[in-house]
């Protein structure tokens, strides 16, 4: 049996303050073989002399300028695209996931799911913290979508989930701004219908820094990811066109060299 390993992707902006911490608990609680892509969008970003002078020469970790423009989804999905293992996680900076869930989301994946989520709507899963109005609606998407579209978790709008890295390298990555990449990729998933599996995790909200969240640019966005996730079943090509429009709603039209992933 080849051995498990994961590319743990983590979109970084002004995170110094926090990113050691973070990357102390990834370190200590991943117990397989990993890879760590701390991606910010400038060089300057304090972050990358925060992640250097702390883990110095571990190869373990790297920290990458993402090229693909500005925002969390073009970090997330240029971190993606540096991925060497078959398996790769999306977690946040700010500290606000539970690391020790990395290693049984990966073994999901290695049984046979593409999509393998950290539920905090799920029995045994809680949200701590954070602006109510945003766990409120995020809880009911994440719900609704559970149980009416099938899509296999009950947060489908959590950042923190395990993918099989060939499934997201595929379908493409085709959000480009907020973090809907999440939602956007189980979606793919459902009318795919290759199967997601959840666990359930405990979100703590930042005590370091502010969240870039912003409800009012990002939530139309996710809509259109909702809606997407009823239908009936799929191609592979079928989802990348019908993603390639909503991406053109959601970010108006890519220039032609930019990749799909």
């Amino acid at each position: 049996m080849i051995p498990a390993a994961v590319s743990v992707v983590i979109p970084a902006y002004r995170e110094d303050e926090g990113i050691q911490r973070v990357l102390d608990r990834l370190l200590d609680a991943i117990t397989i073989d990993v890879e760590v892509l701390v991606v910010v969008d400038d060089e300057a970003d304090p972050t990358v002399a925060a992640v250097a002078e702390h883990v110095g020469h571990d190869a373990r970790v790297r920290t990458l300028v993402n090229t693909y423009g500005r925002g969390p989804a073009n970090a997330i999905r240029y971190g993606i695209d540096a991925a060497r293992k078959p398996v790769v996680v999306v977690t946040m900076a700010d500290g606000s996931d539970d690391p020790r869930l990395i290693d049984p989301l990966v073994r999901l994946v290695e049984r046979g799911v593409v999509v393998a989520a950290a539920s905090r709507y799920s029995p045994g899963g809680q949200q701590v913290g954070g602006p109510m109005l945003k766990g409120l609606i995020s809880r009911a998407a994440g719900r609704s979508l559970g149980t009416f579209a099938r899509v296999g978790t009950d947060d489908a709008t959590n950042s923190f989930k395990a993918y099989d890295t060939d499934f997201v390298r595929e379908v493409g990555v085709h959000s480009r701004s907020g973090f809907e990449i999440g939602l956007e990729l189980t979606a793919k998933a459902r009318r795919l219908r290759l199967p997601v599996a959840e666990l359930p995790t405990i979100w703590l909200d930042r005590t370091i820094g502010e969240s870039s969240f912003d409800m009012k640019a990002w939530i139309p966005k996710y809509l259109r990811w909702y809606r997407f996730a009823y239908g009936p079943q799929l191609t592979v090509e079928q989802v990348r066109d019908q993603a390639a429009r909503i991406a053109r709603l959601n970010n108006g039209a890519a220039p032609a060299a930019e990749q799909d992933t």
